[in-house]
């Protein structure tokens, strides 16, 4: 027994030698790095450049920029009186536009004159304190209350800066970096890299920069902090409470791709800081957009805009959208929006045509003739004359003029309503006859709703930008209401919903997906994503009462109510539109002032379909007593967009 228990000291002590000698010699490089990462402080670099966004052709539509910040993080273990110091000596160091407010001196007072801050408060507030009858919150807010300006007077300058300093450096969370000053002289960025404070650093923050102005600007998005409700999911996904994240658009719907990794950076003893690791920039956004063609495309719109204000009843039109696709693959090359302030001014406001609805008229025909198919609705060939629908109790419905006998192109070709109202009458299972008496429900609207959203319109597009919005249906249910949805005089749609719709017509019903984004590549350029044509759905139709459609709108450009529109040499096709809107002249959201819409949605060539455009013109005309002038700008812009398009792509 004794020499086993002699065996097993001799063991356990082997043991613990053998320990010893691994751990102090063998590997005490492995054990004083671990020692090193647990008890060391790391913290990462203020920000990281993003990934660029680049247009089809490799242009690049947003990039970073560089700016010279002055930054501090809180020294582990540091007094108030050296975070004190250090915000005095920044004040001296730094020149600031803002100012202090009332509150933060008097924070700062308070922090300089702790014992004098104590004497605010009575011995009998204290008592209540005490008794909990007063709490710290109460104490604090009559510590404030009673630093009087005569106090605050006592300032020099220089503390009033330094409060404003002090401010900066403990605003948030205690481990963040704190920006105290950005975009700072190269003098005063040199002075406080010698001056060597404690928890300042130097860094570059990038930030975004615009090489084509506003232009695309709204579609690009904005940066910002992570929103509140985020901060655990984005936490989760290894942000910074601090970070700077895509809040908007592009740069939110594509913000895992573009956001880059920072710099990792030990914090020495000094409160200096050794670079570590290395970031990357991050991946670069390569759009469908073509910036050329973007660019002169505003350039056309704002020429015939500022001609279309010349002409009479004109007082409420203020601008048009153009939009151009890519009919083969549902990509977006451009998306022109303006806005007109006069004198040549001009604001970019593309996302209207993303994110605004309009009442858009008869260009929506195409997909009620398709509906009307669908449902034995047509009698094809079949000629009516064209001519006026009065159902009980509702006013005389007609087209814009006396159109003759027309069959199901020419209906489309001249664009009558009296051809749409009879499919809409029959849909509800009545044959017409004068003044008649006549039923709908819910089932004839959903008809038309839904052979209207497998071309797109009242549908999400998919295009890939948050928060789409799809338009508004019209809640009311009723026999002229009917008819009204079947010209596009109901439900309102977006310009990207006129896009897919015309899209749709062009491939014959098969709906493709929107989308701005062609591919992402890495740092060597090497793709890393690719955009792939994606459908939706495809409407269902026999091909012979496509061919009609398409015939029909082929009609319309070349020979119809779409003449002018777009040049005959192209071999184009597509549909206008007319609508009658309110518009609220006062600003008390009130629509006041009967105006009328233009829409225009086309693609060619007819034959071998490449590219499609919408143009829509808001509040173009408005009916008035003195006179019926009528101002064609929206096939001013159509005619002008359209021969610059098919001659130089």
């Amino acid at each position: 027994m004794k020499k086993f228990y002699q065996l097993f000291c001799f063991l356990f002590f082997f043991i613990i030698i053998f320990s010893l000698y691994q751990t102090i010699f063998v590997k005490k490089e492995y054990y004083s790095n671990i020692y090193q990462t647990k008890t060391n402080t790391y913290v990462e670099s203020l920000s990281t450049p993003r990934g660029r966004i680049l247009d089809v052709n490799g242009r690049v539509l947003v990039d970073n920029i560089g700016v010279k910040t002055i930054v501090y993080r809180k020294v582990e273990n540091i007094t108030l009186e050296q975070e004190i110091q250090i915000a005095m000596e920044l004040a001296d160091l730094l020149e600031f536009q803002k100012q202090a407010s009332v509150r933060e001196l008097k924070k700062f007072w308070m922090v300089k004159n702790p014992e004098a801050t104590k004497q605010l408060i009575k011995e009998t507030e204290y008592q209540l304190y005490d008794e909990r009858k007063l709490n710290s919150t109460d104490l604090y807010a009559l510590k404030m209350d009673r630093i009087s300006d005569e106090m605050l007077n006592a300032f020099s300058d220089l503390e009033k800066e330094a409060a404003y300093v002090y401010a900066l450096m403990n605003n948030g969370y205690s481990y963040d970096a704190k920006v105290i000053k950005s975009d700072v002289t190269n003098q005063e960025y040199a002075s406080v890299l010698e001056s060597k404070i404690p928890g300042i650093t130097n860094e570059m923050y990038f930030k975004r920069f615009y090489p084509y102005g506003n232009t695309l600007k709204s579609i690009f998005g904005t940066l910002g902090s992570i929103p509140k409700e985020l901060e655990s999911e984005y936490k989760n996904l290894g942000y910074s409470l601090n970070d700077t994240v895509g809040i908007s658009y592009l740069e939110k719907e594509y913000e895992p791709f573009l956001k880059g990794e920072k710099d990792v950076y030990k914090v020495n003893q000094d409160g200096t800081l050794t670079q570590v690791t290395s970031g990357r920039r991050g991946n670069d956004l390569v759009l469908t957009i073509d910036i050329q063609m973007q660019l002169d495309i505003e350039n056309i719109l704002k020429e015939e805009i500022k001609k279309g204000k010349q002409l009479p009843n004109t007082e409420y039109y203020h601008g048009s959208y153009v939009l151009i696709g890519d009919v083969t693959n549902g990509g977006i090359k451009a998306i022109v929006g303006l806005n007109y302030l006069g004198n040549d001014v001009f604001v970019n406001n593309e996302r209207e045509a993303i994110y605004s609805s309009f009442t858009v008229g008869s260009v929506v025909k195409g997909a009620g003739m398709a509906m009307a198919y669908q449902n034995n609705l047509v009698d094809v060939g079949k000629k009516v004359l064209d001519s006026c629908v009065k159902l009980y109790l509702v006013p005389e419905k007609c087209s814009y003029k006396k159109l003759g006998y027309i069959d199901d192109i020419t209906a489309l070709k001249t664009s009558s309503n009296y051809y749409q109202f009879l499919l809409a009458i029959k849909l509800a299972g009545y044959q017409y006859s004068y003044n008649m008496k006549m039923n709908v429900s819910e089932k004839e609207f959903a008809t038309y709703r839904n052979a209207f959203k497998e071309f797109g319109l009242g549908n999400k597009t998919g295009i890939d930008l948050p928060n789409e919005i799809t338009g508004i249906e019209g809640n009311k249910i009723a026999p002229d209401l009917l008819l009204n949805l079947a010209i596009g005089q109901y439900d309102s749609y977006t310009g990207i919903e006129l896009l897919q719709y015309i899209n749709t017509l062009a491939n014959h019903g098969k709906r493709y997906q929107l989308h701005l984004m062609s591919q992402i590549l890495d740092a060597k350029k090497n793709p890393i994503k690719e955009q792939e044509a994606t459908i939706l759905n495809t409407f269902s139709l026999d091909p012979m009462y496509f061919d009609r459609i398409l015939e029909g709108l082929r009609q319309v450009v070349q020979l119809g109510t779409g003449y002018g529109y777009t040049s005959v040499e192209f071999n184009p096709a597509g549909k206008t539109g007319t609508s009658e809107t309110y518009y609220d002249s006062d600003q008390d959201g009130v629509g006041d002032v009967v105006t009328i819409t233009n829409t225009y949605a086309m693609f060619a060539p007819f034959d071998n379909p490449r590219y499609s455009m919408v143009v829509i013109s808001p509040n173009v005309n408005h009916p008035n007593n003195k006179n019926d002038f009528f101002a064609y700008i929206n096939r001013y812009i159509s005619k002008s967009v359209s021969d610059y398009l098919f001659s130089n792509y």
